[in-house]
């Protein structure tokens, strides 16, 4: 279980999501062939908004726990489903050994129609999950407050209530350790003592990570994507790594628990990144 490796030592974990594409199945076949070369402690298999991608997300987290030394763990959303939807799904992945879920609100529906379902909130399905079995269960986190909060103050009180319920937290990624010190801090002041990942994304793609950063309300490195944009693509990889490895080293070195990579389906810079920090 994940929160039993936290408490063993520092973890180091890579997110991965279903590909929906023949092509994408081939980038994640590579990427899956080199993971004994990065040896991360567990990955994370995204849910698409709504459930769009429910099997998808159900059959690679399956695979994945059956055939690998280190956990999966399947994220999973409440939005949209109902209280049967969901305890179907939660069975299943017990009758499979999956013991770790990383439960999630999720998305309301893009086109602006109001989210149907039994659940509004994360803190929901994670009652469900503490009902349901011995799970050990993350939750999300924002250091820079999420965007539908009404404030930094009223999102820290909803992470709190969270994590007073689940084992541990993974934050959405941010460029600015400031930023998730901050989140640690605030957190112990609301008598919260839980292990709280910071999650990381090597900028390897400045379009879509922007993109993800303004849906996030996340502060994005204008200037660092700049560089990289201005980079030949030889030498983009390298300045996206230098900077997640500036990055994670000071995490480290201020006692975050583990360090979890938005990878992107390709193995290329959490290969770099945990050799550099291993040196």
């Amino acid at each position: 279980m994940i929160h039993e490796l936290l408490a063993a030592g520092r973890t180091r974990s890579l997110e991965f999501f279903p590909p929906r594409t023949e092509a994408g199945r081939d980038v994640l076949r590579a990427t899956l062939g080199g993971l004994a070369g990065v040896d991360p402690s567990f990955v994370s298999v995204t849910y698409g908004a709504g459930g769009s991608t429910r099997e998808l997300t159900r059959d690679l987290v399956v695979e994945l726990n059956s055939a690998a030394t280190m956990p999966a763990m399947p994220h999973l959303t409440c939005v949209g489903h109902t209280r049967a939807q969901l305890a179907a799904m939660v069975d299943d992945y017990t009758s499979h050994g999956i013991d770790n879920v990383l439960a999630l609100a999720g998305d309301p529906p893009a086109d602006g129609s109001p989210a149907v379902g039994d659940f509004t909130f994360a803190l929901e399905l994670v009652e469900v999950l503490r009902e349901a079995g011995s799970f050990s269960i993350g939750v999300a986190a924002f250091p820079e407050g999420h965007p539908r909060s009404g404030s930094l103050a009223e999102d820290r009180r909803h992470l709190a209530a969270k994590l007073e319920l689940a084992d541990f937290a993974i934050t959405n990624f941010f460029f600015r350790a400031e930023d998730y010190l901050r989140l640690v801090d605030d957190m112990a002041a609301l008598g919260v003592t839980k292990p709280i990942i910071p999650g990381v994304i090597p900028l390897l793609d400045p379009v879509g990570v922007r993109r993800f950063a303004d849906l996030n309300g996340a502060w994005f490195p204008e200037d660092l994507a700049s560089r990289i944009e201005a980079a030949a693509p030889a030498e983009r990889l390298a300045l996206a790594v230098e900077h997640s490895v500036t990055l994670c080293a000071r995490l480290a070195d201020e006692g975050a628990p583990g360090l979890h990579l938005y990878c992107m389906n390709r193995i290329e810079a959490p290969e770099k990144i945990f050799a550099a920090l291993s040196d």
